[in-house]
């Protein structure tokens, strides 16, 4: 997976699990310092940036538009300390598919593929 799909995807598994009274303290700790890292770091990109990470748990989806174009300008994609913190919180909600290798595909020079469970794609190359 690309760093922005690992923090795509790790911002849309704590979200997930923030909403059950199940999760642990350590996952929404882990949820929550991604989100602080990310706010620190989307800070220049505008309000409507850093309000996109709060509207994940009232609107999911919202935040993928916003956030994805943002995260690869503003270097969180590259950031160690953010990728770490997305690894760490997918690593707490899916620990089966972290060990499995889930979160660390690599898609440098790939055409025509789609990363996630689930997916349909129609491709036409020419």
């Amino acid at each position: 997976m690309s760093a922005v799909e690992v923090i795509a995807a790790a911002l849309a598994a704590g979200a997930g699990a923030g909403m059950k009274d199940t999760a642990s303290a350590a996952v929404k700790d882990a949820y929550a310092g991604l989100k602080a890292l990310l706010k620190a770091r989307l800070g220049g990109h505008g309000d409507d940036v850093v309000e996109a990470l709060d509207a994940d748990e009232t609107a999911p989806g919202v935040w993928q538009t916003h956030l994805g174009e943002a995260l690869t300008e503003s270097g969180a994609a590259t950031d160690e300390q953010v990728v770490a913190a997305a690894q760490r919180l997918l690593r707490l909600t899916d620990p089966a598919g972290s060990a499995a290798g889930k979160y660390q595909v690599d898609l440098r020079e790939a055409k025509g593929v789609q990363v996630g469970d689930h997916n349909t794609q129609h491709n036409t190359f020419s």
